[in-house]
Order: structure tokens, then C-alpha cells, then sequence
């Protein structure tokens, strides 16, 4: 990203590239809608660029973007008032080379049963629950991205989790997935 400031433009088509798809996960898995993640990922890059000249290295990259990403989803539910969409279909599913029929099958299944699960966690949760999965952040980046303290981040994520298993598992068994 300094690079990418100080008036290198390849720089950022390796940032972009770095980047692309762990953050339009990311949004897809937050907001539940295709139109609204694209949305937001235009938003999130735009700011980038836009704010280049102003970027001051005070943590990794990937936490400062996602950062940005996280503000305009706030953004994006303060202007709507009202957060609703569908889950979509996932952007990374696909058959891995030499992956058993049963192994595909099974990881399939789960993937579902997540999806089924995530937006029933509260958004506190489910917020730094992406972060870790998705954005791969470690419980200070994912402190330092929704701004609060590192007990709190690693309690939603403890507490994201347990729900997450507790809802799968009563998905398998037919039962009502909502979480409590």
C-alpha cells in the first residue's frame, strides 16, 4: 500500500489481487446478498483508492481494508435502516482435485448447514466469526477492526462458535436451526 501511495499503480493490482476474494467472502457471508456484497466491495476498494494519499502503515494492510469493508456494511445497514437478504449460493464451492465423491458430498453438506446457521448469530458474533474464517485474522487484528477490546473480540468468537456447532449439529438432526 505505500508503494500503491507513492504513485506505483501495479502495486495496487497486486494488493487487489492479494485480496479480492477473501474480502468479497467476507461481505457475500456479512450481508447475505450478492447485489448488496458487490455493492460494498466497489465501496470498500473506492475508499481505498480514494484515501491512498492519507494511508499511514499503523497495522496490516488486510486489517485496515477490512476495516473499510466493515464500515460501509455499518454504513450500508445505517442508510437501509433494515437488513434483510438471501443466502447465496457460495462463491468457492467447488469439487477439489482428488477429493472423494463422499469427501465433496459431506463438505457440501456442511458448508450448507453453516449457511443455514450464520445469520442466526447475532451480528456481534457473526461479525468476528467472518473475520477469523474468512478474512483469516488473528482475535488483536479482529480487536483492532470492530474497535473493541481483545477479551470481547475472542468471547464473540468463543461464543459465535459454540452456537455455530450447536446449530449444525440440531440442522442434522432435523431440527430447529434458530440460535438462541
Amino acid at each position: 500500500m505505500l508503494r500503491y501511495r507513492d504513485g506505483d499503480a501495479s502495486a495496487f493490482e497486486t494488493l487487489y489481487r492479494r485480496h479480492k476474494d477473501s474480502l468479497y467472502r467476507y461481505l457475500l457471508r456479512l450481508t447475505l446478498d450478492p447485489a448488496t456484497a458487490e455493492d460494498l466491495y466497489q465501496e470498500a476498494w473506492t475508499k481505498i483508492i480514494n484515501s491512498r494519499a492519507q494511508y499511514r502503515p499503523t497495522a496490516r494492510f488486510s486489517t485496515y481494508l477490512f476495516r473499510v469493508a466493515r464500515n460501509c456494511f455499518i454504513d450500508h445497514i445505517r442508510r437501509n435502516k433494515r437488513h434483510s437478504g438471501t443466502t447465496a449460493d457460495d462463491p468457492d464451492e467447488q469439487q477439489h482435485p482428488g477429493e472423494a465423491p463422499e469427501s465433496a458430498a459431506e463438505r457440501s453438506l456442511a458448508r450448507q448447514r453453516l449457511e443455514q446457521a450464520l445469520p442466526n448469530l447475532p451480528n456481534e458474533q457473526r461479525d468476528v466469526f467472518l473475520l477469523y474464517e474468512e478474512g483469516g485474522f488473528s482475535i488483536d487484528d479482529i480487536a483492532k477492526i470492530t474497535g473493541v477490546n481483545r477479551e470481547t473480540a475472542k468471547s464473540r468468537l468463543r461464543y459465535a462458535v459454540g452456537k455455530l456447532k450447536a446449530a449444525m449439529s440440531a440442522i442434522a438432526e432435523g431440527h430447529d436451526s434458530g440460535i438462541e
